[in-house]
């Protein structure tokens, strides 16, 4: 139906006589407010019309498929809607999200796993490097490794790179790069540098240098300098050298990765947390299957157990540097921490046990597990001897952070010695894994172990050492 002949609706106006003053006025305001209905209703029927015309020129150049006439619909009309959310992104043009290099630092010997990590969280050009892995993301994904990552120990966008051959150098490359845009001098700043193979004298007097340049640039944009805090800064700095050139960090994470908030009680030997997720991904360990570390101390391998198991992001109840910057969206990051509750699981069906000879460290143990946000029946505690303990399942993991060195004194080959005639024992068919500072532990055992990884454990040298406990394989 073209224009010409589609009926239109028409509203005729009547003037009331003008028999009663008060009654001429109510008639004028009342005719007035019609009035501006009409004329909105025009233009409404004015905009539709000119999206007709153009369905009408549209349907008129369109051809029949040369192929298949089912496809011809040449003769139908053709509307043409504009969605509500396009309208919107039109008035508002899309402006294409920056790409940053960001670098995740990671304990030695985890690079591998991480790499794996971030790929499954959809990172699919992160590769391994020195103690960590590099990538590039946007900052909705910079926000999202904070986030999910067990492994990282931090997330740092890099932010300026150039050679540099004096301290000079460093001091002019702080100073030409945008602070403005992250922080201002009404935020505390802490910078850190580290170095390999760099020719530089004094690293506090690199560091000094770059401090002091992004603080001139921040006086000279912005009137001031930032006040410096090295406990609890509102920014973070790193500065990395090499033996030819100088890299400008921003931490986005603020305090370590690993630091999940849960774990007050650490006990005597504590191993970290993100180093604990890394020992269950090297182990391979299957959420679904049993999971026993007869030397659990204060619960750190088996609560990143517990969270992995359940789907909790570890850093789903944790502040974050990101948050304190200028360019800092709540809504977005609040957007991104629902979306990640939705996908934990309420209850654990996978049996996980943790056995200790101390009593104060269960005690610990289970107040982690309660900081933690998990159920008391989440994770059994409970005091036992590694040297007697027996399988919760037919089949599982035993994966454990043991006493070593002077923790066990000289006894420590008779001990091993017995908790290796218990596995043999009991425990076939079970994956078990064990981290030690004692090369040599192998033999204390006398089992040989298919697989080991080099990791450090803080400032100590340590194996992940892999045994398969096959019953066939022990018969006496």
């Amino acid at each position: 139906m073209t224009d010409s002949n589609r009926p239109r609706n028409t509203l005729t106006l009547k003037k009331k006589p003008a028999t009663d003053a008060g009654r001429d006025d109510t008639a004028r305001k009342r005719s007035g407010g019609r009035a501006r209905k009409v004329a909105q209703a025009e233009r409404e029927r004015g905009k539709y019309d000119a999206l007709q015309r153009q369905a009408s020129e549209a349907t008129a150049r369109r051809k029949p498929h040369p192929g298949n006439q089912a496809l011809d619909r040449s003769d139908e009309p053709l509307v043409l809607r504009v969605p509500a959310q396009q309208r919107r992104e039109e008035r508002q043009p899309r402006r294409a999200a920056e790409i940053f290099t960001v670098f995740a630092p990671c304990p030695h010997g985890l690079e591998a796993a991480l790499c794996a990590e971030l790929e499954a969280l959809g990172f699919e050009d992160a590769r391994t490097d020195r103690a960590g892995c590099r990538l590039t993301t946007n900052w909705s994904g910079i926000q999202r490794i904070n986030l999910y990552s067990r492994l990282a120990t931090r997330v740092l966008v890099q932010v300026a790179h150039a050679l540099v051959h004096t301290e000079e150098d460093i001091l002019e490359l702080a100073r030409n790069t945008p602070w403005e845009r992250w922080f201002g001098a009404e935020q505390t700043l802490r910078v850190d540098t580290s170095a390999i193979r760099s020719p530089m004298k004094s690293l506090q007097y690199c560091n000094l240098r770059a401090k002091d340049g992004i603080c001139d640039r921040l006086r000279e944009r912005e009137g001031e300098r930032p006040d410096i805090d090295t406990v609890r800064p509102d920014a973070r700095v790193h500065l990395f050298l090499d033996d030819k050139s100088a890299t400008l960090y921003l931490d986005t994470s603020g305090e370590s990765l690993f630091k999940r908030g849960w774990r007050l009680d650490k006990g005597e030997a504590p191993i970290r947390e993100n180093l604990a997720a890394g020992i269950l991904a090297l182990a391979e360990w299957d959420p679904e299957q049993a999971l026993l570390d007869p030397f659990c101390g204060s619960g750190t391998i088996l609560i990143e157990a517990a969270w992995i198991a359940l789907g909790v992001p570890p850093g789903i109840w944790r502040p974050f540097a990101f948050e304190r910057l200028r360019n800092h969206d709540p809504r977005h990051w609040r957007d991104l921490k629902t979306e990640a509750r939705e996908h934990i699981r309420p209850r654990l069906e996978t049996p996980l046990i943790g056995v200790d000879l101390d009593d104060a460290a269960i005690e610990s143990a289970r107040s982690n597990l309660e900081r933690a946000h998990l159920a008391p029946e989440t994770i059994h505690f409970e005091v036992g001897d590694a040297r007697h303990v027996k399988p919760p399942a037919p089949t599982g993991w035993l994966v454990t952070n043991p006493p070593y060195g002077e923790r066990l004194g000289d006894n420590d080959k008779e001990m091993w010695s017995e908790v290796a005639t218990n596995l043999k024992q009991n425990f076939s068919d079970w994956h078990v894994h064990i981290i030690t500072s004692d090369l040599d532990l192998p033999q204390h055992m006398r089992l040989k172990p298919r697989r080991r990884h080099p990791l450090h454990n803080g400032a100590l040298e340590c194996r992940l050492f892999g045994f398969e406990m096959v019953k066939a394989g022990y018969r006496r």
